[in-house]
């Protein structure tokens, strides 16, 4: 048993704590001052070691010492009860949170084991995207479609990333849409903030893009990878039944929310991308 008083050094190392620590226990009331002697200096009895035990051990299972407070503030004002009985209320609700902290713990494990499998940026993307990339011949998707990717998942969803993933397995597989998706754009940036909008440069480039949304459209489906993006659909709708069908965006109202900053040249660019779309879709 410890010495019946102690000074506040000698019984924060029986506790296994620090000075400090006691006199904030004091600050916030959960710790009575005990008396000071004659040197007035605190001097701490049995009945305080014990506290302190209580505390450190409360403290370490993860209770918050506002809980221990409380704890020990309803063991003292109900009759019949002591602190242990009132912690138990406190122990059910650390219990919710722990299991809490364990799902998210086991997040975080899984999502670093899919970036070391993956590789860093790969594994940066939900499985629902990356499960769209596999197969791919190493190197044929570039750091950029991985970028790109992960900005369109933190906007749209894994679901519309894993979509817009069909594009880049379409580029990956036929170097000549590569090639020419490369080209486009770099006209498109070329219509920075020095190009006026009804400069002729923006509907030819227009027409451009236009021209290769659509033989890229003609490859996806030759290639059958439209009947993945079914199938992407069937599995989303498996995994989240409940999920509400997201309405229908523009191009122009997507570019309002990437992070990027388009020129008025540009925006009318995808305007009219947009308007040559409308003009090819059937009449309804």
């Amino acid at each position: 048993m410890p010495p019946r008083q102690v000074k506040i050094g000698d019984a924060a190392a029986f506790a296994g704590i620090t000075p400090r620590a006691i006199r904030h226990y004091h600050e916030i009331g959960l710790l009575p001052e005990p008396e000071r002697g004659g040197d007035d200096r605190r001097r701490y009895g049995y009945e305080d070691m014990i506290r302190l035990l209580w505390i450190r051990k409360m403290a370490d299972a993860g209770i918050a010492l506002d809980d221990i407070r409380d704890a020990f503030t309803t063991g003292t004002a109900s009759a019949g009860a002591d602190s242990g009985e009132a912690v138990a209320g406190i122990l059910d609700r650390l219990v919710e949170t722990l299991a809490e902290r364990e799902a998210e713990v086991r997040r975080q494990r899984a999502a670093v084991q899919r970036m070391r499998t993956e590789g860093s940026r790969m594994g940066l993307l939900s499985d629902f995207v990356t499960e769209r990339l596999k197969g791919l011949p190493e190197g044929s998707l570039r750091q950029a479609d991985l970028d790109g990717l992960l900005v369109t998942e933190r906007i749209f969803g894994p679901l519309g990333a894993a979509v817009q993933a069909t594009r880049f397995v379409a580029l990956a597989t036929h170097p000549a849409l590569r090639e020419e998706s490369d080209r486009i754009d770099a006209a498109e940036e070329a219509l920075d903030d020095s190009v006026a909008v009804d400069d002729p440069r923006v509907a030819r480039v227009a027409a451009e893009r236009h021209a290769f949304e659509s033989a890229l459209h003609a490859v996806i489906e030759e290639s059958g990878l439209d009947e993945d993006d079914d199938a992407l659909f069937d599995a989303w709708d498996a995994l989240h039944p409940a999920a509400a069908d997201d309405d229908s965006m523009s191009a122009f109202e997507a570019i309002g929310k990437m992070p990027y900053d388009f020129s008025p040249a540009r925006l009318r660019c995808v305007e009219l991308v947009e308007e040559l779309s409308a003009q090819d879709s059937p009449a309804i």
